[in-house]
């Protein structure tokens, strides 16, 4: 960062104070105004380094790679689709409080940090070296409604980040219901035929989200991207829940 830069920074912290999202403190570093968080608590999202599922991004307690209920799922004839997936941090207590302050406060300097924490994860694996990342489709007037979308604006700190890695916007969404208080199976119904593909499929993809809960928002993203002939599709999800 360039000294003219600083400056800017420091003058609109005076200007309009800016405070850390997780403890509420006074900024001090230009850095922290950047980041939307304060040096202190960037220490806090430290990755864990705990094995969690490859299916549904959670804590693993004795399975090896998938979780019981996963592993359930799949000897039901329900095996997901998607090769393996990753995921941050746990939708709860201080990782509950930043995803809220960025995607429904919209502290939107919150995604360099998160950003950052992703690359960590693509770095540390070499098979996303060769894919393609795919954004998760905003529901259908979300932007119009709020202004933005939270993984979009994501995926172009994720760019900034790295001239390497190729953005495909091949997923649209049509109208469906509300998800929130939908089960998995309701869920995977209500996105059938909701999602579709609106491009070229990549060979392999990775695709981004915010949050997992079910997976079926996950799923029937990488159905379709198999389906027009996408090999191989990895996930990464900020939270899960």
């Amino acid at each position: 960062m360039n000294i003219l830069t600083k400056i800017l920074f420091y003058v609109r912290d005076f200007l309009f104070p800016s405070y850390c999202a997780l403890c509420g403190g006074n900024f001090i570093k230009a850095y922290e105004i950047k980041n939307g968080i304060c040096g202190q608590c960037e220490g806090i999202l430290k990755l864990s380094e705990e094995p969690k599922c490859n299916v549904c991004g959670k804590p693993l307690v004795s399975e090896i790679n998938t979780c019981l209920p996963c592993r359930k799922r799949e000897e039901n004839g329900n095996k997901s689709s998607y090769n393996r997936l990753w995921t941050l941090y746990p939708y709860t207590g201080k990782y509950r409080k930043l995803l809220a302050a960025y995607k429904f406060k919209k502290n939107l300097s919150l995604a360099n940090i998160l950003a950052k924490k992703v690359m960590e994860i693509i770095a540390e694996n070499p098979v996303l070296k060769e894919a393609v990342i795919v954004p998760v489709p905003p529901r259908p007037g979300k932007i119009k409604e709020t202004g933005w979308d939270q993984v979009n604006h994501l995926i172009k700190k994720l760019k900034g980040l790295s001239k390497f890695y190729s953005i495909n916007k091949c997923l649209k969404r049509k109208r469906s219901k509300i998800q929130k208080q939908l089960t998995r199976t309701e869920r995977m119904e209500n996105l059938k035929g909701r999602i579709y593909l609106n491009g070229t499929a990549p060979k392999i993809a990775l695709i981004i989200d915010d949050v997992i809960t079910t997976g079926s928002t996950m799923e029937v993203c990488s159905q379709v991207l198999k389906e027009n002939g996408t090999e191989t599709v990895y996930g990464i999800c900020l939270f899960y829940d």
